[in-house]
């Protein structure tokens, strides 16, 4: 089977390093495949089920996440959010170079984690977990014995399995508050849970759990002797020909899977169970989310942070071109800023004084031989980039609703500015 090498960039900006499993002939469908807890994309059990995958015409893609194998990254930065969040950007690698993933399938905490990232890849016409735990927060019992040190420390490297890796105390107060109920009731893809019956790390109990908050269509695979990594190659074959087999149904024949349209402007998409939203431009895709202080899942930047990336993107690019043309010797530009809320009346410059107001704080880092001269020509030209101009200028926002009926489900929904992909609910939005 043709193996392709590649690399794409994770949630936090580093390379992470995937595998591309090709079948003979043209792929059915893509899956993307998230490994087990501290493992890697060359587990032999995931080899296993990439080939049984392919064999049926399915492209699999697995790669390690951030800090892992031969990704980039420290593993002591990560937490099962970024965990969540590379996948998400493995799946906008795929439909940026290949195909939007089908089919999504994880192992073990992985499992956990597809289960999660799903609502973030509406592509995914069908998900599979193995071994699955039913909460993150399972993965705490393999690090009791290191938890009191770990708590008091901060960060421990642990063995585990056959790898050390570095676990701090945000890792495990993570593990402990994300819940999974709410993922896994709002799928609305069908699902198939395969466990082990005599899984001793990962008892059979979770995969019950997981059915039962589980909507229809929904189903379980017993793997019978297996071991929790299918250290065997008989049941990791099986567990690979009956995904296959189960898949089938819902994936689409190559020629019938459109190629991703390109977006004008920008579509945003949220679904019903969550505040992660994705956000396409172009052949690009981005994560919104509201933080886990304000009930969501920390998987991308707020609203209020991507306008302020807007801004600061749009500065340090006019800067760069400003500086080229004119051949000043600018090596850098750093551009930091926040945003609050204020008081009019603690506003000098500004005319009402009643009420509160945005402020947005933005310091420029120029780096390189400048003279005061161009410093000071510099500080104005940020001030002229286009979005500081558009924020500055009179804004209309006009807002048309639209009803449709979707062709999927024939379900009729609102849209909001956006074309939405699943039912959503309209009073959740009624504040903004």
């Amino acid at each position: 089977m043709p193996l392709q090498r590649v690399s794409f960039t994770g949630a936090t900006g580093e390379q992470l390093a995937a595998r591309l499993d090709l079948p003979e002939a043209t792929p059915r469908a893509y899956a993307l495949f998230a490994h087990c807890f501290t493992c890697g994309k060359n587990l032999k059990a995931a080899s296993a089920i990439s080939r049984a995958l392919n064999a049926a015409g399915i492209a699999v893609l697995r790669f390690d996440f951030t800090g892992l194998g031969e990704s980039e990254g420290d593993f002591a930065d990560t937490t099962f959010a970024t965990n969540v969040a590379d996948l998400v950007a493995a799946s906008a690698y795929l439909a940026a170079e290949h195909m939007p993933p089908a089919l999504l399938i994880g192992h073990s905490l992985g499992g956990a984690a597809v289960l999660q990232a799903a609502s973030a890849v509406p592509s995914a016409r069908a998900i599979v977990t193995i071994a699955a735990p039913a909460e993150p927060s399972h993965v705490l019992k393999l690090l009791e014995a290191s938890r009191p040190e770990i708590e008091a420390r901060g960060c421990v490297l642990v063995h585990i399995g056959e790898r050390s890796v570095p676990i701090t105390r945000e890792f495990l107060a993570e593990l402990a508050e994300t819940k999974m109920a709410t993922a896994i009731g709002g799928l609305k893809r069908p699902l198939l849970i395969c466990h082990a019956p005599l899984d001793d790390t990962v008892g059979i109990d979770n995969a019950a759990q997981i059915y039962q908050q589980a909507r229809h269509p929904k189903s379980f695979l017993a793997l019978d002797a297996a071991d929790h990594l299918l250290s065997r190659r008989e049941d990791a074959e099986y567990a690979g020909s009956v995904i296959a087999a189960w898949a089938a149904r819902y994936l689409p024949h190559a020629e019938a899977v459109p190629v991703p349209e390109t977006i004008v402007g920008v579509e945003l998409h949220i679904g019903a169970s969550s505040y992660t939203t994705t956000v396409r431009a172009g052949r690009h895709q981005l994560l919104a989310d509201e933080p886990l202080s304000a009930g969501g899942a920390d998987l991308g930047l707020n609203p209020y942070d991507f306008l302020l990336a807007a801004l600061g993107a749009c500065t340090a690019m006019t800067l760069r071109m400003y500086a080229d043309r004119k051949g000043w010797p600018l090596q850098g530009t750093t551009v930091r800023l926040s945003h609050a809320k204020i008081h009019a009346s603690d506003c000098a410059e500004c005319e009402t004084k009643e009420g509160r107001i945005d402020r947005i704080e933005r310091i420029i880092t120029l780096e390189g031989p400048l003279d005061a001269e161009q410093r000071a020509r510099l500080r104005e030209i940020a001030d002229r980039c286009p979005v500081h101009r558009t924020l500055h200028g009179e804004i209309e926002v006009r807002t048309r609703v639209e009803e449709v009926r979707s062709q999927e489900s024939g379900v009729r929904r609102l849209k909001s500015g956006v074309r939405n992909q699943e039912a959503a609910h309209p009073s959740r939005h009624s504040e903004f």
